[in-house]
């Protein structure tokens, strides 16, 4: 089965790759540009055809009041320039009352910055100020590809550095879920300013190459997923400047200075629960680890607010004094 030319493969590469890989492959998480979102959910709604969950209310409520969040607040949608010189796109929600505390939540795969709303509204009613980052490849974005995490590191710089010009002198804390916790254990590695107090890493990847590896393996039923990895990330080295593996969490994390709290649900198999020892055993940082029961991939603060929060607020005042509101 061939693919449309308009349809954009593997970080750019079109249907030239269908035949060795298969378009069962190509539909996966391969599939790096915007076209990946419907196909990402007929795979979701097939999988769950089979093995139908029984969402719990509670959870759906909690959910949907947070992705309305953001449509409820008065926010700015700001547009900056990266390394580059390409836009980046955010949503900035002040605080009730002026404050230096600075939050950025930052969304995962597929996602967009209006899922982070559960996240946001907590730091948000703790009197922070919250930056939400549309990552590459992703909702409003003027890049064509997703990046894993990878480059939108060098973009959180970008953001942070935004920041600091604007608001002056300022406090912030990182807070990424999924491919979004992937991004800031990946920006922790880099040279960050002081004022980064801290990070929460929430079911974040250890490398692409190990989160594609699994998918392949455990959702596909592909044998040798190495076989299939290998060249497309030759690929995506010659077309955006990275291989897979170099798009590490682990790499990243042995040279962090930032203190970070790692977060996974028990029942994670999408980015798999293994995973989080991985990342931590490999952080140079100071660190903590909260395992969250009954808890699937990127539902923890659903799942489990009393124990999920409570904790994420320990760790966070370590670092930054609480703010009275």
């Amino acid at each position: 089965m061939t693919m449309k030319k308009s349809t954009k493969v593997i970080l750019g590469v079109t249907g030239a790759l269908a035949p060795v890989l298969g378009f069962s492959l190509l539909s996966n998480k391969l599939v790096l540009t915007r076209s990946s979102k419907p196909i990402f959910e007929k795979i979701n709604e097939l999988k769950n055809k089979n093995n139908p969950v029984v969402p719990d209310p509670q959870v759906v409520k909690l959910d949907e009041e947070g992705e309305a969040w953001l449509g409820n607040q008065d926010y700015e949608h700001v547009v900056i320039k990266n390394n580059k010189n390409r836009p980046l796109h955010g949503y900035i929600v002040k605080s009730k009352e002026p404050s230096d505390k600075w939050a950025i939540c930052i969304h995962g795969y597929t996602s967009e910055p209006k899922r982070m709303g559960s996240y946001a509204l907590h730091h948000h009613n703790r009197g922070y100020n919250i930056l939400l980052p549309v990552l590459r490849g992703h909702n409003i974005s003027d890049h064509k590809h997703i990046t894993m995490g990878w480059l939108d590191r060098l973009d959180m710089l970008d953001w942070i550095d935004y920041l600091n010009t604007v608001y002056g002198d300022i406090s912030i804390i990182l807070h990424g879920v999924s491919m979004g916790a992937a991004t800031v254990m990946m920006t922790t590695g880099e040279d960050l300013p002081e004022n980064v107090k801290c990070c929460i890493a929430d079911c974040g990847f250890s490398s692409v190459w190990d989160e594609f590896k699994h998918e392949l393996k455990e959702e596909l039923n592909v044998h040798t997923p190495s076989a299939v990895l290998a060249p497309t990330s030759i690929v995506s080295k010659a077309v955006n400047g990275y291989t897979f593996m170099e798009a590490s969490s682990i790499k990243q994390l042995e040279k962090s200075k930032t203190p970070t709290l790692f977060i996974h649900g028990e029942k994670d198999n999408f980015v798999p629960y293994r995973m989080m020892d991985l990342n931590y055993n490999a952080a140079a940082c100071e660190k903590e680890k909260l395992s969250i029961p009954d808890a699937e991939h990127a539902n923890s603060h659903l799942v489990h607010p009393e124990i999920y929060w409570p904790k994420t607020f320990e760790f966070i005042d370590k670092y930054i004094e609480p703010v009275t509101v």
